[in-house]
């Protein structure tokens, strides 16, 4: 069995990387600084053979490293830490794996958490009406706090906990579906997942009886009328609020192919829109349901924020209904342009690219990639060609403003998270969700069908009734060939290289599996073929330095 290195993000705890490497593993050696650097460097580029002296040693490889500093090709980057998790007896430690990863991909220390907020419709199962059941349903399931009350009384709204893996995520979404359904069904209706309500609704009569509902509808009475919409809004985790706005002005061009991928919604008032979310069009009468802008800091976001409230464009910060946002209650950045799913599996590819998407931003931020420059019009205009089309229709560059087909905007997305979904441990969920997608279709698309094929409209809603419950299957990667196209075609659209995925790479040059921070540069061929020489040169002059040193008693201290 190998040694594996897991990076701690800057401002992680060891303590809390330890426990998550698994004290069971064996023995756990924290390393820093030219140590970390070692190690990572031998990991990423020589067989589990050549570095076994060495990963013991690490401390007495400290101090040579130190010593050829001038030389050596690597360096450090600010609080960067690795934990190596030594094989041991067996343990979590040992098994540590990845939700949605291949056997025995490491989990990264500090993962990246994320949750997900889902909104549902109550219809009625003979004549698809809305039935205002809403509160009476979570009173049913009182304790139970992922079920909520929303905004109109057909409505309610599922909440997961923080999660660190999509296959949590996954299974905490269909727990909550399944929870609100069976309550919905001891109240003679069913609980379907779209992004508006298909059949007609009553309008502010529906609203329910909360004050801060009430105050809404007494000061946009219009807007409220016709709300009633159901969202997917996703959570993730960031360090800082300022973080979180460096993110949020990265996520603006990501708008609309995320939208694309979950629009759920083409058929209101009992016929078919036209539009892949029709939710979108509804949501946008709302004044402040526009992309985020570019804001320097939380300072300033925090001032634009007051400011729409000071003008009575939104009663109070959580109605400030930014398609992504900071979050007024939670330390996240809260991405809320997709419609709801119309089946679990499909939201926890919408969490999984967020996610992704987030991470990739906070890179970009750390290491001060500048901001794409992308116009505030030509953001909307992306975000409003995949509400009209989804994935089957022509869709708009957000930053070129030019016509493109949605297909290739996945793909340069896919590209663009690619490096994050491999250190998250999400690349085989995500790939196999997004082939699951491209054989049933969007929810857009399958609902669509179903409202046309379906013999009555009890048939329809028991379909979408039927499809809200499908389970979140873990997903299958694709065959081979599929997904050579799948990458061919993410190359083609971004004509530019595809991004090596550190985990795979370093399997195929060292069987050593490095998870990498986003914050630790990936080594150029060159630069690795020199540190494989440093790192073998360091380990023969160490090797009986260190082994008198282990057979003295003297060994490593571990926690």
């Amino acid at each position: 069995m190998m040694a594996r290195t897991l990076p701690i993000p800057a401002g992680q705890p060891p303590g809390a990387a330890r426990k998550a490497a698994g004290h069971a593993a064996g023995q756990v050696v924290t390393l820093a600084g030219a140590e970390a650097v070692a190690v990572q460097a031998a990991a990423s580029i020589t067989r589990a053979a050549v570095l076994w002296p060495l990963i013991p040693a690490a401390h007495a490889v400290a101090g040579l490293a130190s010593a050829l500093g001038p030389w050596l090709p690597l360096r450090p980057l600010p609080g960067q830490s690795v934990v190596v998790v030594m094989p041991g007896s067996g343990g979590a430690g040992r098994g540590a794996a990845v939700p949605g990863s291949a056997p025995g991909a490491g989990r990264a220390a500090g993962a990246i958490t994320v949750g997900v907020e889902e909104e549902f419709v109550l219809l009625d199962p003979s004549t698809g009406a809305v039935v205002l059941a809403g509160p009476e349903l979570v009173r049913l399931l009182d304790g139970e706090p992922g079920v909520q009350q929303e905004l109109m009384r057909f409505q309610v709204e599922t909440g997961t906990g923080v999660c660190t893996g999509l296959d949590e995520v996954g299974g905490e979404l269909v727990r909550l579906r399944r929870l609100a359904a069976a309550a919905a069904a001891r109240l003679g209706c069913r609980l379907v997942a779209s992004g508006v309500a298909p059949y007609r609704t009553p309008g502010l009569a529906a609203v329910t009886g909360q004050a801060r509902y009430r105050e809404l509808a007494r000061r946009y009475g219009r807007v409220v009328a016709e709300a009633g919409t159901c969202g997917c809004h996703v959570h993730v985790g960031v360090p800082s609020r300022d973080l979180g706005v460096q993110v949020l002005a990265r996520l603006r061009p990501w708008l609309g192919p995320l939208l694309a991928v979950t629009a759920n919604s083409p058929i209101a008032g009992g016929h078919d829109t036209g539009w892949a979310s029709w939710r979108h069009v509804i949501q946008s009468r709302w004044p402040t349901a526009t992309p985020p802008a570019v804001w320097p800091d939380a300072a300033a976001y925090d001032a634009a924020v007051r400011g729409l409230i000071g003008q009575g464009a939104a009663l109070d910060e959580r109605s400030v209904y930014f398609l992504a946002r900071l979050s007024p209650r939670y330390p996240t950045v809260e991405v809320r342009v997709a419609d709801v799913c119309l089946d679990a599996g499909t939201a926890v590819l919408a969490a999984g690219l967020t996610r992704a998407l987030v991470a990739t931003a906070l890179a970009e931020a750390r290491r001060g990639t500048p901001v794409t420059a992308a116009p505030a019009r030509q953001v909307a205009a992306a975000v409003t060609a995949a509400a009209r089309a989804g994935l089957a229709g022509p869709a708009a560059d957000p930053v070129t403003g030019q016509a493109v087909d949605a297909p290739v905007l996945r793909a340069r997305l896919l590209d663009h998270v690619s490096r994050a979904l491999t250190e998250l441990g999400d690349t085989e969920t995500i790939t196999g969700l997004l082939y699951r997608l491209d054989q049933r279709g969007t929810g857009a698309g399958r609902q669509r069908a179903l409202f046309t094929s379906a013999a009555s409209t009890p048939a329809f809603i028991t379909a979408l009734a039927r499809a809200t419950l499908s389970g979140h299957e873990p997903a299958r990667p694709p065959p081979p060939a599929s997904r050579t196209a799948i990458r061919a075609t993410t190359v083609r659209a971004t004509a530019g290289p595809d991004p090596a995925t550190s985990t795979e790479r370093n399997a195929e040059l060292g069987g050593a599996a490095v998870a990498a921070s986003p914050d630790f540069p990936r080594l150029p061929p060159a630069t690795a073929i020199r540190a494989m020489i440093h790192a073998t040169t360091v380990s023969m002059a160490v090797t009986s330095a260190v082994f008198a040193q282990l057979r003295q008693g003297q060994g490593l201290s571990t926690p």
